[in-house]
């Protein structure tokens, strides 16, 4: 007996040594270290596994990698407008705030954020209407189709894409094609095997050398991009598969936001996507060519940026541009996100805002996907409604909208959640609009999805049972590393 605690003894110190080693030997965020030491230890072996596959980060050789791409398309215009020293000539005050400038600025420092102009922009909420556009627009393709998504289900939807798909790499429209193998989860590479064969280009995001997939379970590409013929581009958070058309009978009606892009604007999504995919193929590196980056003549009115961020840059862009929405508003502050797990910058400017008076409402599914991450959604919303935001849980369906309005005036949508996920470990990319009409038609369809939402009191958390109530207290000390 006393061999076998010695034994036991041995076990929690080695166990204990080697944990402190992993935490500490890489730079993360404190929150992130404590969490994961707290997994170590209290799940000796089964703590270790769930370090392999969610805890490991980049390696310095793929960072590089990333970092390494130059920025095609855009370059010289982001230098342009970095030598501007009049702020009026990158946003004329008739369109939004002073502050807003301060925003543009913000992203044209950190992330290279060209602010393109006289963009025209058309907003989908329903999945039909959004893939009967893109395969529209895609078969009007003459020179090139560029795609990246997080999910791409073999199931009616992904296969009717990629059909249409290798009808126009027959006819010579070059096509690649950026998939996401965790996010895609049962879908192979033979469900391009055909489209492969016609002359397009299809690739796994950052696999191994030695595998067709990854066991990590972070980092993943969140991303969800078309481009076709540099002229046209969508950018938000449909995916696709079935369920986003609202065909699973498990989630009912999938209500997403999905932008269609005409105008300079796509210049970005383009740089964005061939980043992408030259950090990504081992062969076939795209260069600068001007058919990629035409001209565009679009009538529009709508003002925005492409911003983009992912562990491959400890500054978290999309989140310090949501942090500054937030700190600008000075009406209201409109959220739709199926996961609401923000850190303490982002909670804590929400809980000033609604603390000043400041009309903040959020929107989150009354059903979850994820449900240990659902847990922590709960826990924070409570924490928001604590300091005078308002909650409402969707019920016409599943929520996946990722949409932030600021007083009627800004506009964010994209694949970035307002969960730290989205913030530190997948890579996102999201559109920042400047342009008060388009703004206004947005909130409308927030206060729309909120008549179909149920507003939640203090007596919906205060009738949760014990159960419920630990789960989200321990969903929320794991909250940086969900």
């Amino acid at each position: 007996m006393l061999d076998l605690w010695i034994l036991i003894d041995f076990v929690v110190i080695i166990n204990t040594i080697t944990s402190f080693v992993i935490v500490f030997r890489e730079k993360r965020d404190i929150s992130a270290t404590w969490a994961w030491l707290l997994v170590l230890l209290a799940l000796p072996v089964l703590g270790f596994l769930l370090y392999l596959f969610a805890g490991r980060k980049l390696s310095h050789r793929r960072i590089f990698d990333l970092k390494a791409q130059e920025p095609l398309g855009i370059d010289q215009i982001v230098a342009n407008q970095k030598l501007k020293d009049d702020d009026n000539e990158l946003l004329p005050a008739n369109q939004v705030t002073n502050s807003a400038r301060e925003l543009v600025r913000l992203f044209l420092e950190t992330d290279n954020a060209v602010l393109t102009k006289r963009n025209a922009v058309r907003i989908y909420t329903d999945g039909e209407k959004l893939f009967e556009s893109i395969f529209e627009d895609v078969r009007r393709a003459k020179h090139h189709i560029n795609i990246e998504f997080f999910t791409w289900y073999n199931d009616r939807i992904g296969q009717e894409f990629v059909r249409i798909l290798e009808k126009k790499a027959r006819h010579g429209v070059h096509v690649r094609v950026i998939y996401d193998t965790l996010g895609s989860h049962g879908s192979k590479q033979k469900l391009f095997k055909h489209l492969v064969e016609l002359g397009g280009q299809v690739e796994p995001f950052l696999t191994s050398k030695f595998l067709p997939f990854t066991l990590r379970l972070n980092f993943r590409d969140h991303r969800k991009l078309v481009i076709i013929d540099g002229k046209t581009g969508y950018i938000g958070g449909f995916n696709v598969g079935d369920q986003y058309l609202s065909r699973k009978e498990r989630f009912g009606y999938w209500r997403d936001t999905h932008l269609r892009v005409v105008g300079d604007a796509v210049l970005s999504i383009q740089s964005r996507f061939f980043l992408d995919w030259n950090a990504t193929t081992k062969r076939d590196h795209v260069k600068f060519d001007q058919r990629y980056f035409p001209r565009t003549n679009s009538n529009g009115s709508t003002s925005m940026q492409i911003v983009s961020s992912g562990p491959d840059d400890d500054r978290e862009k999309i989140k310090q541009g949501y942090v500054k929405m937030i700190s600008i508003a000075t009406k209201s502050i409109y959220i739709e996100s199926p996961y609401f797990v923000p850190d303490v910058s982002v909670l804590e400017a929400l809980s000033i805002a609604a603390t000043a008076g400041i009309d903040v409402r959020l929107i989150i599914p009354d059903r979850p996907d994820h449900p240990f991450v659902y847990r922590a959604t709960e826990y924070y919303s409570r924490e928001l409604m604590n300091a005078g935001g308002k909650v409402y849980t969707y019920e016409n369906g599943f929520m996946h909208s990722k949409m932030v309005v600021i007083d009627g005036k800004m506009v964010s949508i994209g694949s970035a959640n307002m969960d730290i996920r989205s913030f530190k470990l997948n890579f996102e990319a999201n559109a920042f609009l400047y342009d008060r009409e388009f703004a206004h038609a947005t909130e409308l369809i927030f206060l729309h999805d909120q008549q179909k939402s149920r507003f939640l009191t203090s007596e919906y958390f205060q009738q949760q049972t014990h159960l419920v109530k630990i789960k989200q207290t321990l969903s929320r000390l794991l909250a940086p590393i969900l």
